[in-house]
């Protein structure tokens, strides 16, 4: 089911959570490969899936990265000490023996921009990242925050455990109003 969580700003959510923002035509995480369907239903009604131009990894496990190849027109993002944590070690830094094979994608680091305020967030990941968007005060944090103050797991093959509350510490920072996490936990 897909929700609209604010003007501009979708969610379809399942078992992961995927957004979509509609003018910028742009997609955050991608949802495991289990929510194919799902996205080709619900997502492609509001922009056709051919059209979205930016894909941001929050961080790259399977169940966020799982059905990247249906944007074949996209750019794709992630953190900068994600990508090199995917170079060093795919298995690692996806989770899953099947995507390391399916996942081909030219990744870029992401930076801030007109969209949005990328924060590194080192934590759930040594390479995770969360994105402000202030435009509507909406920040999708991934697996490092989810609703009732949960924070993700720091102990996975590239967590970096120590690091996560510094992050949180980070987040405080921003004026957000919506929280847009990776699970709704």
């Amino acid at each position: 089911m897909i929700v609209k969580l604010c003007e501009n700003v979708y969610k379809l959510s399942v078992d992961s959570n995927v957004y979509l923002l509609e003018n910028e035509k742009i997609v955050v995480d991608t949802g495991p490969r289990s929510q194919r369907r799902e996205l080709l239903r619900f997502l492609d009604k509001i922009v056709p899936l051919n059209e979205v131009k930016k894909v941001y990894f929050t961080h790259l496990h399977y169940d966020h990265i799982g059905n990247f190849d249906l944007f074949s027109n996209a750019e794709f993002f992630a953190g900068g000490a994600e990508i090199e944590d995917f170079k060093k070690d795919k298995k690692a830094a996806i989770l899953d023996d099947d995507m390391v094979q399916k996942f081909n994608v030219e990744l870029k680091e992401a930076v801030s921009d007109d969209v949005f305020q990328i924060i590194e967030t080192p934590g759930h990941t040594r390479g995770s990242i969360c994105l402000f968007y202030p435009k509507q005060f909406v920040l999708f944090t991934g697996d490092t925050l989810f609703n009732k103050k949960m924070l993700g797991r720091v102990d996975l093959p590239t967590s970096a455990p120590f690091e996560i509350k510094k992050s949180l510490v980070k987040l405080l920072g921003c004026n957000f109003k919506i929280l847009a996490p990776g699970h709704d936990y």
